[in-house]
């Protein structure tokens, strides 16, 4: 029985309630009229065999047993059973991993019609399936080559391609980024669960022997790659290296720690790896923190960061605070995370190793700005070793930049105030308390002071003054000027200035960069539409919607939740506004679906303080509630109230 009608089985015996041909497509990623014939198919065999499926009219299919004893002899008949799935693929992911497993395992040709035959498709389906294929492993410069009477092969370095064996057939998002479930890699590798287990011993021994602090991504990473290695020299093939790039790894600590791993593993398995092979383990080492961050103080660490690693974070903290403002600078505890993490990922980068990142989706999602703010590092990162860095790594370096955004909100969320007074200790300290009783969650008074003492002050750690006295010199830091005896009139301006220290995000947002239930098919019309919108309005560069489409071919701009947030890579306006665009139907981008789009422009060598406007960004994507009622706006007061009601929680 084919491998999707013992789906469809599956589905249906285990289902307590009726199940539609919609449902049973998805799954099973056919047509709904495919899934109609294939269940006329199987009532065929099911009517002899003690059940039926029936068509519940509204409802769906349900699986009716009439003769239970038949229906389970029908069942021990069928291959494997309900509960296994038989090898044959039949959807075209599974033909794609199919293929990508045959040629990435296979070293002599295939032709296309074997291939059709032993998967029982046609010429033409495996076709657009190769397409596919050869779209994923172009990344690692590895090539299907197609020749007449001689069958398909796979060309490229053996070093490449155990890359791609490591993402694609060792595919750690199915176990998960804890542990690796090693009969999951013994059924890839086929290898015997207790070779693996002692190559497991092995690895983890040396690793705290040399103090080597891995995270658990990184150490399942690590062991397949070694796993691979052991595979591939059983079968007679071996990495090779420039003789430039061997030289450079063998004088590295890293390489020693590999020689160890490699003796330990030929003693205990009794198998021969070949010098290269010692270099290929060293790189995937290289690739890994060999700093054992709990016994390492700030000192330690600004000792062993590399000049060249330091000059490089010092550009991407620059132009974090030129792009998006983000004022990073000073943080030490940033510069320390960036250097340790760049280390590594900068052999990564040399080499093309590939580092599956299984928190990708989420800090796209629900932390848009810092993922941003990565794609920025990235950027400079290529400028200055001309490489080029994937999704994973940037949502790697948006998680250290994340991080230090949040400890910016938190050092900034209390406002430090100094208060002045002349009237003597007690009527300072009762402005005081009346300040941090209405505003204990949000003001800090950090200290009091007559007039004449107000050049002692030390601004660099308040935000503002409040004075019960008039105050003619100027000051680094605003002033409220308030009664002695707070009134109610002082206590709303006090509330007012800390409520506008950030940038009103509304103050970005108008009808006419508002255009809601447009009928635009593609993200292009989108552009398009923008564009031609927008032009009149401002002045945009000639070359702005290429800088759209830049940005996009770096990572699409889809964070999920229906929504989009497309922008140049670098700032290009005058001024910092949002576009707002809602569509009657939702559209691909990407590899999402979007309904909701923002253009975000923000003004160039902008001051503003964005943060509260990109939390509402922010809330937007997190949130399909929100979505779904700004999509059923019709006006544009509806539209703006909704986001109003937002900006004010």
């Amino acid at each position: 029985m084919e491998n999707r009608k013992v789906k469809i089985l599956n589905i249906l015996s285990s289902a307590n309630t009726p199940i539609t041909s919609t449902q049973l497509a998805a799954v099973t990623e056919v047509s709904s009229r495919t899934i109609r014939e294939d269940i006329k198919e199987l009532n065929t065999d099911l009517k002899i065999n003690g059940a039926q499926i029936e068509a519940l009219k509204g409802k769906g299919f349900k699986i009716t047993i009439f003769n239970e004893f038949l229906y389970n002899q029908y069942l021990e008949q069928i291959d494997h059973s309900l509960d296994q799935i038989s090898n044959n693929p039949d959807t075209p992911n599974e033909r794609i991993d199919y293929l990508l497993n045959l040629f990435l395992s296979e070293s002599n040709p295939v032709k296309l019609d074997d291939l059709s035959e032993e998967i029982h498709v046609s010429r033409s389906t495996i076709q657009a399936d190769l397409k596919t294929v050869k779209q994923l492993l172009e990344p690692y410069s590895l090539k299907l080559i197609s020749r007449p009477n001689y069958g398909i092969s796979l060309k490229g370095t053996e070093l490449n391609r155990r890359f791609a064996i490591s993402e694609f057939l060792f595919n750690q998002q199915k176990a998960g980024p804890s542990l690796l479930q090693m009969q999951h890699v013994s059924s890839i590798a086929e290898i015997n669960e207790l070779i693996l287990n002692n190559m497991w011993s092995i690895l983890l021994e040396q690793i705290n022997r040399n103090e080597i602090v891995l995270s658990d991504v990184a150490l399942n990473n690590l062991f397949v790659h070694i796993v691979i290695a052991y595979k591939r020299i059983k079968e007679g093939y071996s990495v090779a290296l420039v003789e430039k790039d061997l030289s450079e790894i063998q004088t590295q600590k890293e390489y020693k720690v590999a020689t160890k791993i490699v003796e330990q593993i030929e003693q205990t398995l009794h198998v021969t790896f070949p010098a290269i092979e010692i270099a290929y383990i060293a790189i995937h080492l290289l690739g890994t923190k060999l700093i054992g961050e709990s016994n390492n103080s700030t000192t330690q660490y600004e000792q062993v960061i590399d000049p060249m690693i330091q000059k490089l974070i010092d550009q991407i903290l620059l132009q974090l605070k030129k792009e998006l403002n983000l004022s990073l600078l000073n943080d030490q505890e940033l510069i320390m995370s960036l250097a340790l993490h760049l280390k590594p990922a900068i052999n990564r980068y040399k080499f093309n190793m590939n580092i599956r990142n299984p928190m990708l989706e989420d800090i796209k999602s629900h932390y848009p700005l810092a993922f941003e703010a990565g794609i920025i590092a990235a950027l400079e990162i290529k400028k200055a070793l001309s490489v080029e860095i994937d999704e994973n790594e940037v949502a790697y370096i948006a998680l250290h930049i994340g991080a230090a955004m949040e400890r910016e909100k938190e050092k900034h969320f209390l406002k430090k105030c100094y208060i002045v007074c002349a009237s003597g200790i007690g009527s300072s300290k009762l402005i005081q308390y009346k300040v941090t009783a209405e505003f204990r969650s949000e003001i800090e008074v950090v200290g009091t002071t007559e007039l004449y003492r107000i050049h002692e002050i030390p601004y660099d750690n308040i935000d503002f003054i409040i004075s019960a006295v008039p105050i003619k010199d100027t000051l680094p830091v605003p002033i409220i000027e308030v009664n002695t005896i707070l009134s109610h009139y002082d206590l709303s301006r006090i509330e007012h200035f800390i409520k506008d220290v950030h940038s009103d995000p509304i103050a970005f947002i108008d009808e006419d960069h508002t255009y809601l239930n447009q009928s635009l098919k593609s993200k292009q019309e989108v552009f398009n539409f923008l564009v031609d919108k927008l032009t009149p309005i401002h002045a945009l560069p000639a070359d702005y919607q290429l800088l759209l489409e830049k940005r996009e071919e770096i990572a699409p701009t889809s964070y999920g939740n229906n929504v989009a947030i497309p922008h140049p890579i670098t700032p290009q306006t005058s001024k910092t506004f949002l576009t707002f665009c809602t569509l009657d139907q939702p559209i691909i981008w990407g590899e999402r679906k979007v309904q909701f789009i923002c253009l975000l422009n923000v003004e160039k060598d902008s001051r503003e303080d964005l943060q509260l406007l990109y939390d509402i960004l922010g809330k937007i994507v997190n949130t399909p509630a929100i979505v779904a009622k700004l999509l059923q706006c019709s006006s544009y007061n509806d539209f703006i109230s909704i986001i109003q009601t937002l900006a004010n929680k």
